[in-house]
């Protein structure tokens, strides 16, 4: 089965890491991000990649042309203009780069890479969230319900803890920050029905894929959603890029399943 990455967008909101690179490609622990979601679906046994690029795309094709060549021990010889290869630590990816638009939105990019694709169902998510999900579960769940799409739903924690005061202005109750069991939403970590392109027709490139494509799935009772309640983790801002590389240093990367 084959992985489709959303690594597209401008990253606007980590400008900070952003202006010289893709925010798939800002490192935790030396590594992109988007090293990491793959290292997640190679350790379940799924190598073959499809990436949406977009914004400095070309700073990712660079990646993964000369990913053996960052990845080895070299002996150069300026002289003669030679290199010599020794021990590297490749992984097994296969990875396809599909240039799809600068300014093109979700939806448009994945409209573009069906031709990658073909008749087969695929799984499909975004080039910032790292998560525990156990992609086997995952795929069964989707293959138990018959739907066309199966969306990994997460409980979202409330950026700051709460309190319960009583009439005299004492606190009764104090809460650390905790996760909203009555909201869920949606954890990228897509499994999908090749039918999913029936819901992407005509010019899609200033669609998300989160509005018209999912909202039609889910009123034709096509979209199921797999609960759960693992780590997960969306690096959507600065603070989320140092906190993540804090678990990583710490040896507490819940994400790192391999």
């Amino acid at each position: 089965m084959k992985v489709v990455i959303f690594a597209g967008g401008l990253g606007t909101r980590i400008s900070e890491e952003t202006d010289i690179r893709p925010k798939p490609m800002v490192e935790i622990g030396g590594k992109p991000i988007l090293w990491h979601i793959m290292k997640i679906y190679e350790h379940y046994g799924f190598n073959e990649f499809i990436i949406c690029l977009g914004y400095k795309g070309y700073v990712i094709k660079d990646y993964f042309t000369n990913y053996f060549l960052y990845n080895a021990d070299l002996t150069v010889d300026v002289g003669n203009n030679t290199i010599q290869y020794h021990s590297a630590k490749s992984e097994n990816f296969k990875v396809t780069l599909v240039d799809t638009g600068a300014d093109t939105k979700t939806a448009g990019r994945l409209q573009q890479v069906k031709k990658y694709i073909g008749d087969e169902d695929f799984m499909l998510t975004y080039g910032d969230g790292l998560a525990n999900v156990n992609l086997i579960d995952l795929i069964n769940y989707h293959k138990s319900h018959g739907k066309i799409a199966t969306v990994t739903s997460i409980q979202m924690s409330s950026r700051f803890g709460g309190m319960d005061i009583d009439d005299n202005g004492n606190v009764v109750n104090f809460r650390e920050k905790e996760k909203d069991e009555s909201k869920w939403i949606n954890g990228g970590y897509f499994v999908l029905k090749s039918k999913v392109f029936n819901y992407l027709t005509g010019d899609m490139s200033n669609m998300m894929w989160e509005d018209e494509p999912l909202e039609k799935l889910t009123q034709n009772g096509e979209l199921a959603a797999f609960l759960f309640t693992g780590f997960w983790k969306c690096m959507d801002a600065l603070r989320d890029k140092i906190e993540l590389e804090q678990l990583w240093k710490s040896g507490n990367a819940e994400w790192k399943v391999w």
